[in-house]
């Protein structure tokens, strides 16, 4: 057993001033710590106080990283009861600003870094991790993080908070939680000038190097973790897609990027029939941008019109992109494998000429383009609807394609706007908008939770559909009466706890479970659910 400073040092036994007088004696802290005995809650108001002194995001930033290192139940605490405060810090937006300066506030050591030095001894040195019993594992090549690009070794940030979102938001014990890099280079030159950058510092390798480096890892996690979950963080689009077709039906698997993202936006979608009475299947849906996030949504969008009863000609006509270059047609030459389904035969044009054209009820924005709705696009949005739907995805919050105030004010109070940072809450003509955040926390804690649970062998679509209905469901009138197409992030674990639910059932469902079906699953998942 640990004793006295060990105790202190170790971030999962540590409690600080609030271990009582019986347990200084017992772990032989008397004398290493003042004579104050306080409350959990004590501790987190006297630490927040702090985090709210601090001059900016980023020192916020430093602060619960350095808290979470040192104290592990009361950052979770922290976390989790003032997740509307603190998510912004720990997760979009500040995490790219965190992830932009990774290797100059980087303090003690986080996650684990694979290099194609290592190749060969992936296994070998993932023995050097502490933890034996991994159950979720989030990992980034750092290519194209955030709208951010090419943070190399930087982008270590994003596996770091996924994972506490998967432990605050869905009660994963932290213990069980892997965040890793697979450090293969940057091509980012002002990394690579750099003399206090941490990563990898060649140019990115690629090809067959990189993709076998990717599937020795993955072997190795099934020979060292075989109960984990991989879920593929911010990878560049045609290695996202090619990851993900590749394991998708072979390891217990997601992208996040592609799928989580499309989850979140279908529930929105959903949800907005409830503002626009508009039925699901009637909508006509315009994305800007084409790349992994958008072709992820639209490819649940298809699932679920076929869910529908609706054939998949059927169900692709109702979806429209635009992107750099324009409208996504046929006769272009310059696209990519998985834009091609939804090419149509139509006339080359820009988007506010397609918008007159195609009159869609929903607008689709992951471009990490910022201002590309305009004033003139969200005029023609509200021209053609009654209740113009717009979804400004892009993150961090300098990407978005528009802010809520823009929305709300150019459609004269029209628009029913979804973003991917938060925004505050809008006052126009003596009504308050408060914008849904279409962030994915909503949804990948659940499902990665749900599969632990039920043992999943793979994750298949009818998971994210599943999700993206139950989190729809969890939208309550009072949302809808403030224009939100989420609920509120307070009710965060009791979210994540039904859309596991949603998917141990399918799972069972569709025999994809290899635990057997407790007879009462709620209870089965609460008990596993880690409370700090």
């Amino acid at each position: 057993m640990k004793k006295g400073l060990d105790v202190l040092r170790d971030k999962q036994l540590n409690k600080s001033i609030i271990f009582t007088k019986e347990e200084r004696k017992k772990y032989g802290l008397q004398g290493l710590l003042p004579y104050a005995v306080v409350s959990q809650k004590q501790l987190m108001i006297r630490f927040m106080e702090m985090l709210r002194r601090q001059p900016s995001d980023i020192d916020r930033y430093i602060i619960l990283s350095s808290l979470q290192e040192r104290n592990e139940s009361l950052f979770y605490r922290t976390v989790l009861d003032n997740i509307k405060e603190i998510l912004p810090i720990i997760y979009t937006p500040t995490v790219g600003e965190a992830c932009r300066k990774f290797s100059h506030i980087a303090r003690e050591p986080k996650g684990f870094f694979i290099t194609p030095d290592d190749k060969g001894n992936i296994s070998r040195i993932l023995d050097n991790w502490p933890e034996k019993d991994i159950r979720v594992i989030v990992i980034t090549d750092g290519q194209r993080i955030l709208g951010l690009g090419d943070l190399g070794a930087n982008g270590m940030g994003i596996p770091i908070g996924k994972l506490v979102l998967y432990s605050a938001c869905a009660g994963i014990p932290p213990k069980h939680c892997l965040p890793i890099v697979l450090d293969v280079g940057t091509n980012n030159k002002e990394l690579l000038d750099d003399i206090l950058y941490l990563g990898y510092p060649h140019k990115r390798i690629d090809g067959k190097l990189y993709l076998d480096l990717v599937e020795e890892f993955v072997l190795a996690v099934q020979k060292k973790y075989p109960n984990a979950l991989i879920q593929f963080e911010d990878f560049l689009t045609p290695n996202a897609y090619a990851l993900l077709n590749k394991y998708r039906n072979r390891v217990l698997c997601f992208n996040d990027d592609i799928q989580g993202t499309a989850a979140v936006a279908l529930a929105g979608v959903y949800a907005s029939t409830r503002i626009t009475e508009l039925p699901y299947t009637c909508l006509r849906i315009l994305f800007l941008g084409a790349g992994s996030a958008a072709t992820g949504i639209a490819d649940l969008m298809v699932a679920a019109f076929i869910d529908e009863r609706l054939s998949r000609e059927e169900a692709v006509a109702h979806l429209w992109f635009a992107d750099i270059n324009g409208l996504v047609v046929k006769s272009r030459t310059d696209l990519m494998e998985h834009n091609k389904p939804y090419a149509h035969e139509h006339k080359a044009m820009g988007l506010v000429e397609a918008i007159d054209a195609i009159k869609p009820h929903i607008l689709i924005g992951a471009t990490g383009a910022p201002g590309t709705f305009t004033k003139d696009v969200i005029e023609h949005m509200t021209t053609i609807n009654k209740r113009p739907v717009i979804f400004a995805l892009s993150n961090p919050t300098s990407k978005a394609e528009c802010t809520a105030e823009q929305a709300y004010t150019w459609s004269k109070g029209k628009a029913v706007f979804v973003s991917g940072s938060p925004f505050s809450s809008f006052h126009f003509n003596g009504f308050s908008f408060r914008p849904g955040q279409g962030n994915n926390a909503y949804v990948f804690p659940g499902i990665g939770l749900g599969a632990i649970i039920c043992g999943a062998r793979y994750i298949p679509d009818e998971f994210f559909l599943a999700a993206a209905r139950t989190l729809a469901q969890l939208v309550t009138q009072q949302d809808i009466n403030e224009g939100s197409l989420y609920p509120s992030l307070e009710d965060i674990r009791k979210i994540s706890l039904e859309i596991a639910l949603s998917i141990c059932r399918k799972a069972w469902s569709l025999k994809l479970a290899t635990k057997k079906r407790p007879e009462n699953i709620r209870k089965v998942i609460t008990k596993f659910m880690y409370n700090p």
